[in-house]
């Protein structure tokens, strides 16, 4: 394998955030490298659900949904490709007084962007979303600009795009090390040979602690396992199916094909970076299905997978740059927003790495806000 002697930027991770980020570096007139251990995408990126949202509770997170959005919408034009977006929406469905509340904070906050979220009644709800039963719920939120696409179709068309703009990828590079001299970052370490280079971008996923940990910069990322299911074919598939989240369970569903993709949280999950698949979450599982949508217990599994969230304390992510050494930026701990926020986020990653003001402020989400104590915990999660 050939590594180039140097380069302006190094980026390391090719999910869906590096390969944003070495895209819209590229695009801005930078050399950049970017390294992925694996293929592009191997990580947390070809495991997600695929979801994209502006239905936060975090005003930040809400800008960085809703510009992604945009991007998803323009994705064919630049960077180009065919992603699948389905714009069926999102809808939360909301059996607790207080999530309620919470919900109808949000839509006020997530209206003031421009996002068009609105509360529903149950009945408005299931009849969006006929799997549904209206046994418990008390209301539902609902976005018609959310939607889903495919994550592999995304990477590889922000991947495509970049090697057009003279950006260099290598797979199957790992990182091993990062050189400093003088507080001043000088190479990165592969293991297919050095790389000079003053600049490095994290985008290391459920790995970014490794990386930080080469230049001394504390990242408090963990990897834990979700696990999601296909179904068998789903007879009389509503055609405009919303993404459907029964909120207090985490219990989700969206077409997949001409089945269902199905997943939901294991609250016994350990921390760790298991990618096997298990029983043990599917108990828990077919309870909150038999209660939310009694209809699709009986339909079979095609089959599944295993893939890693990146969380840290307040299950927001980490993006800015480290007090030093010099220059040492990161993009990681998304928590599960990664992948709908990654065209933004490589958007404020080329505008810090150029010294720009970026296109959303995301100074609240720099890392030290955990020595600082200053949590923003993020309330729509799933």
């Amino acid at each position: 394998m050939t590594l180039p002697a140097r380069a302006e930027v190094v980026v390391v991770g090719g999910g869906v955030v590096g390969v944003s980020t070495a895209f819209h570096l590229a695009e801005a007139g930078v050399d950049v490298l970017l390294l992925e251990r694996d293929e592009l995408g191997s990580g947390s990126t070809s495991k997600a659900a695929g979801g994209v949202r502006a239905q936060f509770s975090d005003p930040v997170n809400i800008e960085l949904g809703q510009r992604s959005l945009r991007a998803f919408e323009d994705f064919a034009r630049r960077p180009g490709g065919e992603i699948d977006l389905k714009q069926f929406g999102y809808l939360f469905l909301l059996s607790d007084p207080e999530d309620v509340a919470a919900f109808e904070d949000g839509v006020r906050l997530q209206n003031e962007f421009g996002v068009p979220s609105r509360m529903l009644t149950v009945a408005e709800a299931c009849e969006l979303s006929p799997y549904a039963v209206p046994d418990g719920l008390l209301a539902a939120a609902f976005s018609p600009t959310d939607g889903h696409c495919t994550p592999e179709a995304v990477v590889q068309g922000y991947a495509q795009a970049a090697r057009q703009h003279g950006a260099v990828i290598r797979r199957h590079c790992a990182v091993t090390g990062i050189e400093v001299a003088g507080g001043q970052i000088t190479a990165v370490r592969t293991e297919h040979g050095s790389v000079a280079t003053s600049t490095v971008v994290c985008a290391a996923g459920a790995w970014s602690a490794e990386v930080g940990g080469f230049v001394g910069v504390e990242l408090p990322v963990r990897p834990l396992r979700r696990q999601i299911l296909v179904t068998e074919p789903v007879p009389d598939l509503p055609p405009r199916l919303p993404f459907t989240i029964d909120f207090a369970t985490s219990f989700y569903f969206h077409d997949e094909g001409p089945g269902l993709l199905i997943g939901m949280s294991d609250p016994d999950e350990e921390y760790g970076f298991n990618l096997s698949t298990d029983d043990r979450w599917l108990g828990r599982l077919s309870e909150a299905v038999a209660r939310r949508a009694p209809r699709l217990a009986e339909v079979g599994v095609a089959h599944g997978w295993a893939g890693l969230y990146e969380i840290t304390p307040d299950h927001n992510a980490l993006v800015g740059e480290a007090d030093g050494p010099g220059r040492f930026l990161y993009a990681t701990g998304f928590s599960g927003h990664g992948f709908l926020q990654g065209p933004a986020i490589g958007e404020v990653l080329r505008d810090l790495v150029l010294g720009r003001s970026p296109v959303v402020d995301v100074s609240a989400l720099d890392v030290r806000r955990f020595a600082a104590a200053e949590i923003r915990p993020e309330h729509n999660c799933v």
